[in-house]
């Protein structure tokens, strides 16, 4: 998920303090009927107000400071007595989102660890398995930002949340590391990808334990957690480790090692600019590897600053969203992926980990980017944002969106069934009943945004707090949670038994079965369009044509849609294979600055 639209989502919508609800909480009660004894040690969690039982904080690996930095994840030690399970450990290192100190550095490197969701009669039991891969551009999120206790109750599953290592701690390409690697895995480049890879083995030895089949384990995520899934797919060091999976919002793109590591392509901070940054240069491969492994947590995000270099670790831009540093991330490092890229490996079934899959995306992804530039929006009173032309901001949306559908679906979802792989469904969702904040109206600015399906998909709607109520206002809660119940049914079906069912909702027929006329299935409110069966793929092709033959968009709307694209191309909004493409196209049709 490119960083600006992460922070775009996690700015709240500069209406509100947002915050972490499970951060104000206050520590449970250990409870115990949640006792449990793993290979690692006994455990004592607590029960939730649902009835759920929950053990948070369980460590999967080793710290990651000093010596286990950008190595792969050492095997956790053993533990004496009962350990309490009622607090979230500290997130892996970060710059923070909250209002009140929005660009600090916060966490930890000794931030391996998962947390745990069962219904109350789960022991010995062979529940399915949902882990969830958390989002945030890989360089931010935690595992403690959803709730897993009505999903689980409700639908019967254990529920995993699970962290790993972000930013440059989690993506870092240097041959200084390679050459002095103690392992053959200490080689890599996507540390964040091993620390995934290790918590799908704890949960392979210790998740019976909980009423868990680890002979029956799906991933999911949403954004970049999306995109991880995808690299587990592609990662021969994660085959047999999981059985489903399911991508939100994700994307099959990678980044190479010479472009993580030199200074000749698109992508942002390659290592050896930060090593330079850093003073390194000229140092041996020992001599750098172990500089590295002493710098600082704040000398090290620094040289990662976007827009205020070396000035204060509080980096902002526009009008008050975050700046977060930008990583080559998930890089074909020929460790734990092949040096193919990774969307190539999907044209054959054994260079993936071929399994049944879902793949979809929201409507209008990037609205959640578009409410935060100037150009496009504007304040009224100074305070509440609105679309500048909003036909033309929906217009914007809806192309640029789209982008976002051909690559994370149509396209993947093509080359696999090619590649003779079947079993794929496809989903868009499209709730957008946002309410109003003062003049601002949510439904209009937000639209279906990136991220907005995942409340559903865990049934919990205060996820932004104070904003909550505006974003999930209660007037259409009976309909809101009739579709949420909808959608976690078909997402716990599908981990059940590989394909997603809800005696709620109507058949979800699989993407492939009509390969020149694909289905997929629309997510929305009964008041509006309903759960239904879309039919058709959308292509770049398709795109281009549309794009120059809509007669809904006049020259200025082709040019905007364009220009806005050019815009954040280096932001990675543009899924690289498209750029040359839109390039083209701009040069041919539009002129500088025209609107």
């Amino acid at each position: 998920m490119n960083v600006r639209i992460a922070a775009a989502i996690t700015l709240c919508l500069g209406l509100a303090a947002c915050g972490n609800p499970s951060e104000a909480a206050t520590e449970p009660k250990p409870d115990v009927g949640t006792q449990l004894t793993l290979n690692q040690g006994s455990l004592i969690g607590f029960k939730a107000e649902n009835g759920a039982h929950v053990w948070l904080g369980i460590p999967f690996a080793e710290s990651t400071a000093g010596q286990n930095r950008w190595r792969a994840p050492r095997p956790v030690s053993a533990w004496d007595g009962i350990r309490p399970a009622t607090t979230f450990a500290p997130s892996c290192p970060q710059f923070s989102r909250e209002e009140s100190d929005a660009g600090e550095l916060i966490g930890s490197e000794d931030c391996l660890y998962l947390n745990v969701y069962a219904p109350p009669d789960a022991q010995g039991r062979d529940l399915p398995v949902m882990i969830w891969i958390h989002g945030g551009a890989n360089v931010w999120g935690a595992a403690s930002e959803r709730d897993g206790s009505k999903l689980a109750v409700d639908q019967n599953v254990i529920l995993v949340t699970v962290q790993y290592r972000l930013g440059p701690l989690g993506f870092f390409a240097h041959e200084a590391l390679r050459d002095t690697a103690d392992k053959p895995l200490d080689r890599a480049a996507n540390f964040a990808l091993l620390d995934l890879i290790a918590s799908l083995k704890w949960v392979g030895r210790e998740i019976a334990t909980f009423g868990g089949n680890p002979d029956n384990v799906t991933i999911f995520g949403e954004s970049a957690g999306g995109q991880n899934i995808a690299a587990l797919i592609g990662s021969p060091l994660a085959k047999g480790l999981f059985h489903k999976a399911i991508m939100q919002s994700g994307g099959f793109d990678s980044a190479s090692l010479d472009q993580a590591e030199f200074a000749n392509s698109d992508f942002y901070n390659p290592s050896s600019v930060v090593i330079d940054k850093l003073g390194y240069r000229d140092f041996g491969s020992k001599e750098t590897a172990k500089a590295l492994r002493k710098t600082s947590l704040a000398d090290l995000f620094a040289t990662y600053a976007t827009k205020a270099e070396a000035a204060k670790p509080r980096l902002r831009y526009n009008d008050g969203t975050p700046e977060f540093p930008n990583i080559p991330a998930v890089i074909s490092d020929g460790v734990t992926l092949p040096k193919a890229p990774l969307r190539s490996l999907l044209s054959d079934q054994e260079t993936f980990n071929s399994v049944p899959m879902i793949m979809g995306t929201t409507r209008d992804e990037l609205k959640a980017l578009f409410q935060a530039d100037p150009k496009l929006v504007k304040k009224r009173l100074g305070l509440f944002p609105a679309a500048r032309n909003q036909r033309r901001y929906d217009l914007i949306s809806e192309y640029t969106s789209r982008l976002w559908r051909i690559h994370a679906v149509d396209q993947p979802a093509a080359i696999i069934s090619r590649a003779g792989h079947n079993e794929i469904w496809a989903y868009r969702f499209d709730w957008d009943e946002s309410g109003s904040v003062g003049m601002t109206d949510l439904a209009k600015l937000l639209g279906a945004s990136h991220g907005f399906e995942a409340p559903f998909i865990f049934g919990t709607f205060d996820v932004f707090t104070d904003n909550s109520k505006y974003l999930f206002p209660p007037k259409n809660a009976e309909s809101r949670n009739a579709l949420s119940a909808t959608m976690m049914e078909y997402w716990a079906s599908f981990a059940r038994g590989g394909q997603p069912l809800a005696q709620t909702g109507p058949e979800w027929p699989r993407y492939t079965e009509n390969e020149s006329q694909p289905k997929i299935m629309r997510f929305d409110s009964e008041e509006d369009k309903g759960i239904s069966v879309l039919t058709g793929a959308d292509s770049m092709d398709k795109w281009i044509s549309d794009l120059q033959n809509d007669q809904k968009v006049s020259r200025a709307d082709r040019c905007a849609i364009l220009d806005v694209l050019t815009t954040y191309r280096d932001g990675n909004v543009i899924p690289p294979p498209a750029r040359v493409q839109i390039d083209a196209l701009r040069k041919s049709r539009c002129t500088a600055g025209q609107q």
